[in-house]
C-alpha cells in the first residue's frame, strides 16, 4: 500500500512540475477564426505538444467573422493572426511593426455546376459569378487578369458579380443561385467533393501571369517587437505540425471533428488541399513576392496596396 502512495504520490509531484514548466512559459495568444482551416495546424500544435516543447504555450483566441482578427491584432489584444502577405506588407509599409510568416500556398479558383454547360471563361458571358469577399478578392483580380491576357476577356465586364462570405457563397453554388463561383480553397475542396468542376484555378492563373505557384499568400503575422526567438519558435512548431498532418494518417482523425465534414470524400478533398497547400521550403523567395505585390498594386491599386509598392524591409521572420 506504501508502495502504491508513493507512486501517486511521484505522479502527482510531476504533474505539478509540469503544470509550473508550463506556467513559466510565455504565451502567444493568437486568434483564429472558428470556421478557419488554420485551427486544423493549431490542434495539432496543441495536441503533440508542439509549443511546449519550442518553449512557449499557444492560447488559441477564437475571432468572429469580418475584420475581427486585425482590429484584434493592431489593437494588441492578440499577438498572432493568419492573414495575407498583402495585407501584412501593406501594414508594414505604413509604418506599423509587424512580421509575416508562412503557412499556406493554397488558393482557390472558379467553379461551376458540370450540367451548367459552361466549358470555359468564355461561357460566363451573362452568368453571375459568386466571389467570397468583395470587389478586390485577389483571387477574383487575379483571375480578370488571367481572362484577359489568354483570352482577352473582360470578365467583369461580361458577367454579373455577387459578393458575400465564403459560406454563403459556397451554398449559392450548390443551390444554382449563382452559375459559377470563386471562393477560399476550403471551401472549393468541398464544392469539388459536392460534384462542381473546376474551370480555372488560380495558382495556374497565377503561373500564366508570370508568377510563382510556390509563394505562400497565407502566413501567421506576428507583432514586430514580439522576441524573435519566439516567433521562430512559432514557426517551428507550425512547420512540424505540417509534417505530422503531411506524413501521419491518423493525425487527421484528431482534427476530423473540427473539419466537420459532411462526408468521406469531403473529407479526403480537405485533406488534399490542405497539405498541397504546405509551403515546400521554410525559405521565402521575396523576389516572387515583389512580383505578385508589384501585379496587385497593378490590378487592385492603392486601395489594395497601400504603400506597400515593393515588399517593405524587414517583413518577414528572420530578415
Amino acid at each position: 500500500m506504501f508502495g502504491i502512495k508513493k507512486v501517486a504520490l511521484g505522479a502527482a509531484l510531476a504533474c505539478m512540475a509540469q503544470i509550473s514548466v508550463a506556467a513559466d512559459l510565455p504565451v502567444i495568444r493568437l486568434g483564429a477564426l472558428s470556421y478557419g482551416t488554420v485551427n486544423w495546424e493549431l490542434d495539432t500544435i496543441k495536441h503533440n505538444g508542439l509549443d511546449e516543447a519550442n518553449g512557449f504555450m499557444l492560447e488559441v483566441v477564437p475571432m468572429g467573422g469580418g475584420n475581427a482578427s486585425d482590429i484584434a491584432f493592431l489593437g494588441g489584444e492578440i499577438d498572432a493572426m493568419v492573414s495575407d502577405v498583402v495585407w501584412a506588407a501593406r501594414q508594414r509599409a505604413e509604418g506599423r511593426d509587424l512580421k509575416f510568416i508562412p503557412y499556406s500556398t493554397a488558393v482557390g479558383g472558379i467553379m461551376v455546376k458540370p450540367e451548367s454547360g459552361i466549358t470555359d471563361l468564355a461561357g460566363l458571358e451573362g452568368k453571375k459569378i459568386g466571389i467570397a469577399g468583395g470587389p478586390l478578392d485577389k483571387s477574383w483580380l487575379i483571375l480578370q487578369a488571367y481572362a484577359e491576357k489568354t483570352s482577352g476577356i473582360e470578365l467583369e465586364g461580361i458577367s454579373k458579380q455577387e459578393f458575400g462570405a465564403p459560406p454563403l457563397m459556397f451554398k449559392s453554388a450548390l443551390t444554382g443561385e449563382v452559375d459559377a463561383v470563386i471562393n477560399f480553397w476550403h471551401f472549393q475542396a468541398k464544392a469539388k467533393a459536392a460534384g462542381l468542376v473546376e474551370l480555372v484555378s488560380v495558382q495556374d492563373a497565377a503561373e500564366a501571369l508570370g508568377l510563382s505557384a510556390t509563394t505562400p499568400l497565407l502566413g501567421y503575422i506576428v507583432s514586430g517587437d514580439m522576441d524573435p526567438d519566439l516567433a521562430n519558435a512559432l514557426y517551428t512548431a507550425s512547420r512540424a505540425a505540417k509534417d505530422i498532418l503531411r506524413e501521419e494518417d491518423a493525425a487527421w482523425e484528431v482534427v476530423r471533428p473540427r473539419m466537420k465534414p459532411k462526408s468521406d470524400a469531403q473529407f479526403d478533398a480537405l485533406k488534399a488541399g490542405f497539405i498541397a497547400g504546405i509551403p515546400q521550403s521554410a525559405e521565402i523567395d521575396s523576389d516572387a513576392v515583389e512580383e505578385m505585390l508589384s501585379l496587385m498594386g497593378q490590378l487592385g491599386g492603392e486601395e489594395l496596396v497601400g504603400k506597400a509598392t515593393s515588399v517593405p524591409a524587414g517583413l518577414f521572420v528572420g530578415s
